[in-house]
């Protein structure tokens, strides 16, 4: 398996919206919308997220996932600060849980190591991956309501 990250283009726009609908899949699931309506709510959410990526980490990468020369998620990082924080990362569904998340936040943690940085990220209060975070040495420093913010001090 080959793991490599890209800058996101304008093309990308179409699967960066499927794979943000994927994650919030289990979210709406019990809500009694139309495909219309939930496709309308999450393209309205997807575009509001990127401009505020965008217009708040102006100095960040925003990066493809790739699996094998094929788009699998994304990885947004901004190493700009005191802190590394990790913005955004998410796979599609059939990527998950084969180490590929493992393996990016291994080589990002130990890349702010050498820097000498912690590592932050907003993970969501019922997001199965907290366990994943707790494992890497990750605590909640902040609870923010429906977020909370985490953090891994430099090693």
């Amino acid at each position: 398996m080959s793991i490599e990250l890209r800058p996101i283009r304008p093309e990308d726009q179409e699967f960066l919206y499927c794979l943000y609908a994927s994650t919030r899949q289990e979210e709406l699931a019990p809500l009694a919308w139309a495909p219309a309506q939930q496709e309308a709510f999450l393209r309205m959410q997807f575009n509001a997220q990127r401009s505020h990526y965008q217009q708040h980490f102006p100095d960040a990468s925003f990066s493809v996932i790739l699996r094998d020369g094929q788009p699998a998620g994304r990885l947004y990082l901004d190493t700009t600060g005191e802190k590394v924080c990790v913005i955004d990362i998410a796979l599609l569904p059939e990527h998950r849980s084969q180490g590929i998340g493992a393996m990016l936040m291994g080589r990002i943690l130990a890349d702010a190591d050498a820097a000498g940085k912690a590592v932050s990220i907003h993970v969501e209060r019922s997001n199965r991956a907290l366990r994943f975070y707790d494992r890497l040495g990750f605590a909640a420093v902040q609870d923010l309501g429906v977020y909370f913010r985490m953090e891994r001090p430099s090693r």
